[in-house]
Parts: structure tokens; sequence; C-alpha cells
């Protein structure tokens, strides 16, 4: 059933923007019809503004059948308490889209948001970050934040570099004001999810869009050079011109977790590769392959091959998971960037050494014999 069904059966239409524990806070939709019937029966004041936020419950039917809520979701409310501002989900609308990590659900797009200086671009970690973004199938928009610390010459190098990648990025600076009314155009009407590393400016630009939101803000780690963590909490701000910005909470390294085979489609210059030429083999995965269309000169082939070796890794450890009787197992350097790599694991109890109890139990046993 779609929403504008329920609009015409006059019940409550919301989306929800916090997840806490087991309470929901819903942001009804701004028709306030059936609201106005309610209010009536519950003799409030007509003249009064209504709640547009309810906190709410799952009905224990949708707990049944394991209908799991999420930020993001279309729900509809019903038994509405207008004074205390509760209500209660009664059914969730299927999802256009979901994502595991943040946990959100009919997001249109991802805002990420880097910086250019305090802390420095990382291109190894931007592309990490950019990859991560491209796994999800979302468009993509690139924001680069405090401008203001770089000089124009600087900013229109890391442009025509990042447009190699295949990215026109919006340099911004929310200290000053530049370009946010840019990037604000690009959200507008849309449920949008802002990521990026930690000391950015991400809390700042939300701040700065949504005067409500007033999301605390911390400082640059001197000493590490990377931002201490404020987010503690994916939450929804409605936008002053339509649309809602998720704020999700800040990780420096995503995951590699996709599928070796496709990880070279999220690099748009590889499927620029991609489209002019083809590989002679259908599972290339692009690395020692001979007639391979896409091993060459560009610049992120190395983030690729680091990228693929971490892809491979993570579906060798689920496959170990799911088979206990493997032969490898994964073993973490102590050195260098915390690479971890796969080694043949013994066999279970064949090379391990007998403990000092069962030795005694052993040679007690024995002595029994001998009596």
């Amino acid at each position: 059933m779609t929403g504008k069904n329920f609009v015409a059966t006059g019940q409550l239409l919301g989306t929800v923007v916090a997840v806490q524990a087991n309470f929901y806070r819903v942001q009804l939709d701004e028709e306030d019809g059936e609201q106005r019937s309610r209010g009536a029966e519950e003799k409030l004041d007509l003249n009064a503004p209504l709640p547009r936020l309810l906190l709410c419950t799952r009905r224990t039917r949708l707990k049944k059948i394991g209908q799991q809520v999420m930020v993001g979701d279309r729900v509809v409310v019903e038994e509405p308490d207008w004074a205390g501002g509760r209500g209660a989900i009664a059914e969730v609308f299927p999802r256009q889209s979901e994502l595991d990590r943040p946990a959100i659900a009919n997001v249109n797009q991802i805002l990420l948001v880097f910086a250019v200086a305090d802390p420095p671009l990382e291109p190894y970690q931007l592309s990490r970050f950019l990859i991560k973004a491209e796994s999800t199938g979302l468009d993509v928009l690139l924001c680069l934040n405090k401008s203001d610390l770089i000089s124009p010459q600087s900013q229109q190098k890391i442009s025509d570099r990042l447009l190699g990648w295949g990215y026109q990025p919006i340099f911004i600076s929310v200290k000053d004001g530049i370009n946010t009314d840019q990037a604000a155009k690009y959200l507008s009407n849309k449920i949008t999810v802002i990521a990026g590393p930690s000391g950015v400016g991400k809390s700042s630009l939300i701040n700065s869009l949504i005067d409500s939101a007033k999301l605390r803000v911390g400082e640059v780690s001197g000493k590490l050079a990377r931002g201490r963590h404020t987010t503690r909490h994916i939450e929804l701000f409605k936008l002053p011109s339509g649309g809602m910005l998720a704020d999700t909470p800040g990780f420096n390294q995503p995951d590699m977790d996709c599928i070796p085979e496709e990880l070279i489609h999220y690099f748009p210059e590889a499927r620029e590769r991609l489209v002019v030429a083809s590989c002679r083999f259908s599972d290339c995965v692009h690395r020692d392959e001979p007639e391979c269309a896409v091993r060459g000169d560009w610049e992120r082939y190395e983030h690729y091959l680091e990228f693929l070796n971490a892809a491979i890794a993570h579906e060798i450890q689920l496959h170990q998971q799911a088979d206990p009787e493997s032969s490898l197992k994964l073993k973490s350097k102590s050195k260098g960037k915390g690479h971890s790599q796969y080694e043949p694991k013994l066999e279970s109890k064949k090379y391990r050494r007998i403990s000092r109890k069962t030795q005694l139990q052993d040679l007690q046993e024995l002595y029994r014999d001998e009596e």
C-alpha cells in the first residue's frame, strides 16, 4: 500500500528520525487533518500547534513477524497521544534502499565530507571512503571542507586530480560560509547520509545548514592530526529546503567487505575502461591475468590492489567462519599498518602440549592400574 493510500484513509504517516533503545522518534508529515480530528476528540486547543515529533513504540505484532524499524523508515502511527507526544508504530512501508553501516533506510545519496587541511587530505583514506560509498549503489557527492586554509592554486590541483578519479568536488568552508549554499542545493528533497572521517567538519556543516541541529563539535587532535569522535548515534535532521540529512557516527577506516570480483566497478575511472574494452577472462580480477583491459598506469590502481587483497581476505574469513575445519587461520601482524594475513592452521589438538593437570591424572590412573 502506498503512502497516498494511507493519506486517503486518514492515517498518520511519518519518518523515523532516530532510534533510542526500544523507542522511535517519528517526524510526522505535514498533512494534519487527522491530527486535528483526533485533537478535537481529546479536547485539545485546536488553535495550538500539535507536535510534529512523536516518541513511539513498536507494535507487538511487528516484533512477532520480525519487522525491524530503522532510521529513515516510512511508517504508520496509531493512537497518538498529543498531550504526551507519544504513539505506536503499526506499519512499516517497503524500503527503497537499505544500508547496514550506518543502519538507515530509504537513502537517496551519500554526502562524503573531507577536509583539505587540518587534518590533511589523505588520498588513500579518501579512496577507501569513496569505494565504500560506491558499493552502496547510491549517488555520491564529494565536499571538501576548510578550503579557506589552502590557496586557489592548491584547490585547482586537487580538483584536477579528483576529476581524473571521476569526481567533481565542491570546495566549501563552513567557517567562512563558502559554497555551503551550493552544497545545500544538492540535498533538497532527498534523504542524504553525510559520512567521512572524524574532525573534517561534518557536524559543523549540519549545524550551518540546520539551525535546530545544534550538534556537538570536536576539535582536531594535534598529536594524531585526526578528529575526535563527536557523533554518537544516527539521527535524521529536516532541511529547511525539504529533504533530510543523516549524521552518522564517525569512523576512520570503512570495512572492505565487498565481493572481490565487484570491486573494480566501484572505481569510476576503471568503469570507463571497461566500457570501451573487455578483459580476456570473465572472472578477471585485474591483477596478473593476461590481456586485462583495466590493469595499467592509472593513479588509483595501487589502491585497487590493496583493497582487492583486503576484500579477498574478508571473503576467506567468511568462508573460514562457515567452515570450522578450514585449513587457514587469520593472523594479525603487530608491525606496519595492521595488515592481516592467512597461514596454514595446525590440526586441532595434534600439537598441543599436555597440561600438568592431565599428566598428574594420567600418573594416578597408572598407579591404580598397577595396584
